[in-house]
């Protein structure tokens, strides 16, 4: 592509991550109770029906109005960071558009159902991994990348003389 910020398949891919995370929110609301749960692969992936009203790992609980302003500020600042650093930076894009979605997938939650929809449930080895969903998973990788440009590919680009 010849256009540096790649607006329009950034937001179609977000648009499309964020409808599977709340498609798959409402078919857990709408087919399981709070707590039920259906093995997938024995005891290492289960999808189970849960709520969180905080943020990750249930942390903060039930203060929905300090998400709101966080939530806004975050978007706020990413849309900034994305015309800002990430013009040129393909892999930055996308892992701005990651973190973008998860960040709207579960402040659609908290907005019209006052708690988020967690339904992954992992156990690896013997952790048993708190319950998460797709907005958590975009949110997990996309800093993921972030983090691999910023510490890797720019002090790369530092020691070759490009910045």
């Amino acid at each position: 592509m010849n256009r540096k910020y790649r607006i329009i398949p950034m937001t179609l891919y977000t648009a499309i991550l964020i409808l599977m995370d709340q498609i798959s929110k409402y078919i857990i609301v709408k087919t399981m109770n709070i707590g039920e749960s259906i093995p997938v692969i024995g005891d290492v992936l289960q999808i189970t029906s849960h709520r969180n009203y905080g943020a990750a790992w249930g942390m903060l609980q039930n203060q929905m109005i300090f998400f709101y302003i966080i939530t806004i500020i975050v978007l706020i600042a990413l849309i900034y960071f994305y015309y800002k650093e990430a013009a040129d930076n393909l892999l930055m894009q996308c892992g701005l558009m990651l973190i973008f979605a998860g960040a709207i997938g579960n402040f659609i939650d908290r907005l019209f159902r006052g708690n988020v929809v967690d339904f992954i449930d992992t156990k690896i080895i013997n952790y048993d991994f708190p319950i998460f969903n797709v907005a958590d998973s975009c949110l997990t990788i996309g800093v993921f990348i972030l983090l691999y440009e910023l510490l890797f590919n720019q002090k790369e680009e530092k020691s070759h003389g490009n910045i």
